[in-house]
């Protein structure tokens, strides 16, 4: 696998198509618009001059020679891997899938999606390859975390599955742990609930963020509370995550707050918004 598409130029898909360029991989990242094409490229530049100042990398601009950032879906045409990186809903990944199934061509190309929650065989079914489908889900920041999870549906063939897992493991360097195909795959399983719970204790009155927070750090050795967590992740998403839990499992713990819905319903998202639990400086996408 040499030739990597990535669809969206956020901070997921700027971030893995960052890995894969420092890999020394031909990277093509696709985004909806123009402007949003523009504030990835920017994003993944910033990211790498960063990189470079702290001594990981030693050519940004050589890396971001890499990478070529458009609007154009059929540039994906000859790629080895497709990881999907946009918006996480649904529909919107359905469509999308339905898309790819037309225009990649190479014959053993693999379409993988960085979903957090949706089921992969709903993804796979989307398509005429439903062996060539599955989960390869990041977590944020993909340069900094080395967890990857693997995710093949039932009809993935576990050919294709090693493929990816070796791609991962010895090409992009990261740690791979395996998942059935459940919403939520293993991290977001435990991890929703937790972020949850703090908010609900912030609905309540029972504490407020920075309290929470802080006790958290404080009395169990954690590097970031779970508001604050949340406000990373971004507050749309997580509630999303939540939303698809609760429809697979049915379980209350997975039910989003009415302060969670509320909050994202007001366009305080988090970090990317620049307000969640939290303020912060200039906004990020």
């Amino acid at each position: 696998m040499k030739k990597i598409g990535v669809i969206g130029c956020g901070l997921m898909g700027a971030g893995i198509a960052e890995v894969a360029a420092r890999a020394e991989l031909d990277v093509v990242v696709v985004e909806s618009d123009q402007a949003a094409a523009d504030a990835g490229n920017e994003r993944l530049a910033a990211s790498l001059r960063r990189a470079e100042a702290k001594g990981k990398i030693t050519d940004a601009a050589a890396v971001l020679g890499r990478v070529r950032v458009g609007t154009d879906l059929e540039a994906l045409a000859d790629r080895d891997l497709v990881i999907e990186a946009i918006v996480e809903d649904e529909a919107a990944k359905l469509d999308l899938f339905a898309k790819l199934d037309g225009i990649v061509t190479a014959p053993d190309a693999v379409l993988a999606s960085n979903t957090s929650a949706i089921p992969i065989m709903k993804l796979a079914a989307a398509t005429s390859r439903p062996e060539h489908v599955l989960g390869l889900h990041f977590f944020n920041p993909v340069p900094v975390l080395s967890l990857v999870e693997l995710v093949p549906s039932l009809l993935t063939d576990p050919g294709v599955t090693e493929r990816v897992r070796g791609f991962a493991r010895d090409t992009l360097g990261k740690h791979v742990i395996n998942s059935q195909d459940r919403a939520g795959f293993v991290v977001n399983a435990l991890l929703i609930p937790f972020l949850l719970s703090a908010i609900r204790m912030v609905e309540s009155g029972f504490a407020t963020p920075a309290d929470i927070d802080e006790g958290f750090v404080r009395g169990c050795a954690h590097p970031q509370g779970p508001l604050a967590l949340a406000d990373l992740i971004g507050l749309d998403t997580t509630r999303a995550i939540a939303e698809s839990l609760y429809e697979e499992f049915r379980e209350p713990l997975y039910a989003p707050p009415p302060l969670l819905a509320r909050m994202v319903d007001a366009g305080l998202l988090g970090r990317k918004s620049g307000h969640g639990f939290y303020r912060y400086g200039e906004a990020q996408r």
